[in-house]
């Protein structure tokens, strides 16, 4: 794709810290109501055929066309890379007046990549209102790799998003990040398509990096989240090291004086032993 229609590195370090990106309003109302009847006649209820290229997937069908808009495109190519792989989707459907079962959960509770991530697409045909329970989101969640619904019973998470959102709005997330969905106590079903994309090739430098070197780069990785407590150091390293394998910077932290999770060789010139660079990192850490 061209780079203009790529993300720039700004966003993608704020996907990288948040797990999420959102973009409202992206379908056209038109493209909506033809997702729409798609999703209820049952045509997209069967999965294709996994690991295809998803280049090939709903070619001759209304979500083909959104999948393809240039904007989905570019997003999706910015975080996973060119050619993609389909993996498999799924219509959530949260009928009306209707209480669920607290389930906040992970899907990606088998995934044993240190740094490679799928991604999470979250299609919204129409409105979503306040009571219609809107996917829950747990920002900064990530890179904590839990066993799927074990944390079903956690409530009230400082910082947690819940969706409100106009017909055409897509969120892009992270396939490690805890979210969930909600009791719908309107009188209005609510429909979601998800689908969850592989990448194809290692997950560097995919975007349009021109502004690699932005200073606004460096504050947005080091931001803490209220919830992760005395853990935000540790957060904070996460970040970083996801930022410096999705960048491929290699560089020694002492010559660069960023203060970001140096590499074991560096560590003996290290001066205060809590620095961040003295924590535990393995060889192929970038």
């Amino acid at each position: 794709m061209d780079k203009k229609d790529l993300l720039n590195s700004v966003t993608v370090a704020k996907f990288i810290r948040d797990g999420y990106l959102r973009y409202d309003e992206v379908v056209s109302k038109e493209l909506c109501q033809e997702a729409k009847k798609a999703i209820l006649s049952g045509e997209l209820n069967a999965y294709d055929h996994v690991g295809s290229p998803f280049s090939s997937i709903w070619n001759n069908s209304t979500m083909g066309k959104i999948f393809r808009l240039t904007k989905v495109k570019g997003i999706i190519e910015s975080l996973l890379g060119p050619d993609p792989q389909y993996d498999h989707h799924y219509i959530h459907t949260n009928k009306a007046h209707t209480k669920g079962k607290a389930n906040l959960h992970q899907d990606g509770d088998y995934d044993t990549r240190n740094y490679g991530f799928d991604l999470l697409i979250l299609f919204y045909p129409e409105d979503v209102t306040e009571n219609m329970g809107g996917t829950l989101l747990i920002p900064g969640s990530h890179f904590r790799k839990i066993n799927s619904n074990i944390i079903k019973r956690y409530q009230h998470i400082v910082g947690q998003q819940q969706l409100i959102c106009k017909a055409g709005t897509i969120l892009f997330i992270h396939s490690n990040l805890w979210h969930s969905g909600r009791s719908n106590h309107s009188g209005k079903d609510r429909l979601l398509f998800k689908v969850r994309l592989s990448p194809a090739v290692k997950q560097v430098r995919t975007w349009n990096t021109d502004d690699i070197d932005n200073a606004a780069i460096q504050p947005i990785l080091s931001d803490s989240i209220a919830w992760h407590g005395e853990h935000q150091r540790l957060e904070i390293i996460n970040t970083v090291r996801l930022w410096r394998y999705m960048t491929g910077d290699s560089t020694s932290e002492f010559k660069t004086k960023k203060l970001w999770g140096t590499k074991l060789a560096d560590i003996p010139k290290v001066i205060y032993q809590d620095s961040l660079r003295s924590m535990d990192m393995t060889d192929e850490t970038v």
